[in-house]
């Protein structure tokens, strides 16, 4: 694999004062592959799950280094996938940040903290097989292609999902 050039940025736990980020990302643009746009009450019902992680994940806003500033967000869950526990996640970058090479350094960074949680062997991501972009950062993060599938979200929402999967006990070589 071609060596990748990361930008430099943290992974901070979602807090109180990340709602608007779910609003700034709650557009056409941003959920056109995940069925539109939610509504305020739906922002507010997320945001809640994102600030329990015991029960719902551990989910992150993604801060770009040096200057701080916030450009998306991403996290991991429990899920099964294929009858054995696992984790899923999930990424967004939000427009004015894109293309810069920071959905590929959110995902790395989202792996490396599933790996230290250390309580399943895989990480699995979901992304419409439409979201070319989305697949590309898959692939350049060195997840692998498992197959296609349907795939519920947000819960009632079905998308023709590609499943890409990450072992999380390989050796971290990036």
């Amino acid at each position: 694999m071609a060596s990748l050039t990361v930008p430099h940025l943290r992974l901070e736990p979602w807090s109180e004062g990340d709602l608007d980020l779910l609003r700034r990302a709650n557009t056409p643009e941003m959920t056109e592959y995940l069925g539109g746009p939610e509504t305020e009450g739906q922002l507010l019902d997320r945001h809640r799950r994102y600030l329990d992680p015991e029960a719902n994940g551990t989910m992150f806003r993604v801060v770009l280094l040096p200057g701080g500033e916030v450009v998306g967000s991403t996290g991991f869950w429990d899920h099964e996938w294929g009858g054995e526990p696992a984790y899923a996640t999930g990424y967004g970058i939000l427009p004015e940040f894109q293309g810069r090479g920071l959905a590929v350094a959110t995902t790395l960074a989202v792996v490396a903290e599933a790996r230290a949680d250390g309580r399943h062997r895989f990480l699995h991501a979901f992304p419409s097989v439409h979201h070319l972009a989305s697949n590309a950062v898959c692939r350049k993060a060195g997840f692998a292609f498992v197959e296609e599938c349907e795939f519920e979200y947000p819960k009632g929402h079905f998308i023709r999902s590609n499943v890409w999967r990450m072992d999380l006990t390989a050796a971290a070589d990036r």
